[in-house]
C-alpha cells in the first residue's frame, strides 16, 4: 500500500532544443521529509534525462481521480495510522480508511436504461413507422418515426427501465439482489453490507485479499464497484473507503484552501480553520449505514479488526443520523 507521510517537490528549469522548460516532480517517503526531497530531486533529474533523450516530457505531476488509479501514490495527509491501515483526508476534506487487504466496494445505485433497452426502444419505434409507412404508401410516416425514435428513444427506455426498478423492489433491492447472486456463486465469502448515500458498500469478512490479485479484480468487477476505484485498487495495493461526509452534503463550503497535498506552510492555518469547522458539522452525519450480512458467517481476525475501525469512524449503527 503506497500512503506516504512525508512529500516534498522539486522543480528543475531547463532549455532544450530553443525551447524553456520547467520540470516538477513530487518526492514521497514514509522515513523523513529529508528523504521526500531526495526522491523528489530523483525524480526530476529522471524527468530532465527523458527531455533530453527523447525532446518533451511531461511537465508536472497531475493530481486525478483517485490520485493513485494512474500509479502515483495516494497523496494526501495523513491524520492516523493504525498499523498499517492509514486514515488519510482526502482532496475535497472527508477522511478515508485505505488497508493494504481487507476488501471494500462501493457500488452506486444505478437506474439508467442499459444500452441494448435504448436500442430496442428505438428499433420498435423505426419498425413500427416503417410498417405503417408501407401500409399506408406514406414514406413521410417513415422519416417521422425516425426523429421520433432519436427525440423520444431515450426517454421512453428511462420511464421503461423506471417502472421495471420499482416492479422488482427499487435500486437497493436490485443491488442486494445482485450482491447474493455473487455471494450464491462464491459460497466461501461473507459480505457486510452498508447503505451509503447513493449505494451500498460491501466489506469482506471471510478472508484478506491482495489488492492487485485477479481474485480481488474479478470479486470487484463481479460486485460493481466502480473501474476507476478497481484500477486504484490495483494500482496503489490498497482498498479504500470514506469515513466521514461530504462536506457539500452537511452544509459546509468546499474548501477554498487547495485539497491536494502538500499544502504550502502560509495555506495550513487556513485549512486547519476549515477542518475544524467541517469535523465540527459532521457529528451530526454518517458515512454509511449497516444493512445485512450475506454469506459464510466465516471472519477473519485481520477483517474484525478492520470492521471495527472503519464501524466507529462512519457511525454506522446510529440510526439517528443522516447519510451523508
Amino acid at each position: 500500500m503506497i500512503v506516504p507521510r512525508y512529500w516534498s517537490e522539486a522543480t528543475q528549469h531547463t532549455r532544450h532544443a530553443g525551447r524553456s522548460f520547467t520540470l516538477k516532480r513530487f518526492g514521497w517517503s514514509d522515513v523523513s521529509e529529508q528523504a521526500a526531497q531526495a526522491h523528489a530531486l530523483e525524480r526530476v533529474q529522471a524527468a530532465l534525462s527523458t527531455l533530453q533523450a527523447e525532446g518533451d516530457v511531461r511537465r508536472v505531476d497531475h493530481k486525478i481521480a483517485y490520485n493513485g488509479a494512474e500509479g502515483l501514490p495516494i497523496r494526501e495527509e495523513v491524520v492516523e495510522q493504525h498499523g498499517d491501515v492509514v486514515i488519510s483526508r482526502n482532496s475535497y476534506g472527508a477522511l478515508c480508511l485505505n488497508t493494504p487487504d481487507v476488501l471494500f466496494a462501493d457500488v452506486d445505485f444505478d437506474s439508467r436504461p442499459g444500452r441494448g433497452l435504448s436500442l430496442m426502444v428505438f428499433a420498435a419505434v423505426l419498425g413500427v413507422s416503417l410498417l405503417l409507412a408501407m401500409l399506408t404508401g406514406m414514406g413521410w410516416l417513415l422519416a417521422l418515426g425516425t426523429v421520433v425514435a432519436l427525440l423520444c428513444g431515450g426517454l421512453v427506455a428511462r420511464r421503461l427501465r423506471a417502472l421495471w426498478v420499482r416492479l422488482q423492489g427499487g435500486v437497493e433491492a436490485l443491488a442486494l439482489a445482485r450482491i447474493a447472486a455473487v455471494v450464491q456463486r462464491h459460497p466461501e465469502l461473507n459480505l457486510r453490507i452498508y447503505r451509503t448515500p447513493l449505494g451500498l458498500r460491501v466489506l469482506a469478512m471471510n478472508a484478506t485479499y491482495a489488492p492487485a490479485s485477479d481474485k480481488a479484480q474479478a470479486l470487484l468487477a463481479e460486485l460493481g464497484s466502480d473501474p476507476v476505484y478497481t484500477r486504484m485498487c490495483r494500482n496503489q495495493q490498497c482498498f479504500r473507503a470514506r469515513v466521514s461526509p461530504k462536506p457539500w452534503r452537511i452544509g459546509v463550503e468546499r474548501m477554498t484552501v487547495t485539497g491536494s497535498w502538500p499544502v504550502k506552510p502560509e495555506r495550513l492555518a487556513a485549512r486547519r480553520a476549515w477542518v475544524a469547522a467541517y469535523e465540527r458539522q459532521a457529528l451530526a452525519y454518517a458515512a454509511c449505514r449497516f444493512v445485512t450480512e450475506m454469506g459464510s458467517r466465516q471472519v477473519t481476525p485481520r477483517a474484525e479488526q478492520v470492521r471495527r475501525l472503519h464501524d466507529g469512524l462512519c457511525r454506522v449503527h446510529d440510526s439517528r443520523l443522516e447519510l451523508a
